[in-house]
């Protein structure tokens, strides 16, 4: 897996120049450079307003009670894009775009939750009994104050 990223580390700016350079040959530098701005306009404006969308969908999720998994996925999907939207170049900004785009990610999501197994836990709290032969019963009284480590000193 470091291989085929070290690999794509390198092949990204390749790709990105050799496109640039198709790209001027056949409209110009001004329009491609035109095509650039605007990616990055239209890209910052999706993901404002697609960023926007999912804090509401995830405080909704969170203030219901349900697991938030997708829309932490959707958030960063969008985290994503916009590191991709900072890149110049087309091929990343054409990525970001589709990854702004809901039915995008709604599709990247169904093809990733179909190789991907969530578990899921629940926190709990574990006390001893009084029945446990491993308690301290010396640890019970209300003399006891227990620390952490940042709330203490050594001499």
């Amino acid at each position: 897996m470091a291989r085929f990223f070290a690999l794509g580390v390198i092949l990204l700016p390749l790709v990105e120049i050799a496109i640039f350079i198709k790209v001027g040959q056949t409209i110009g530098l001004l329009p491609t450079l035109a095509l650039i701005l605007g990616a990055a306009l239209a890209g910052g404006l999706l993901l404002r307003q697609q960023g926007l969308s999912v804090l509401g969908q995830l405080r909704s999720n969170v203030s219901a009670g349900r697991m938030p998994g997708r829309t932490i996925a959707d958030a960063m999907m969008i985290g994503f894009a916009a590191v991709l939207l900072v890149l110049p170049g087309f091929l990343s900004d054409i990525v970001a775009l589709a990854l702004l785009l809901p039915p995008f990610r709604h599709w990247l999501y169904a093809a990733l939750a179909r190789r991907v197994t969530v578990v899921s836990t629940t926190a709990g709290y574990s006390s001893r009994t009084a029945h446990d032969p491993y308690r301290d019963t010396r640890l019970d009284g209300p003399d006891v104050v227990d620390l952490d480590d940042d709330d203490y000193r050594r001499r």
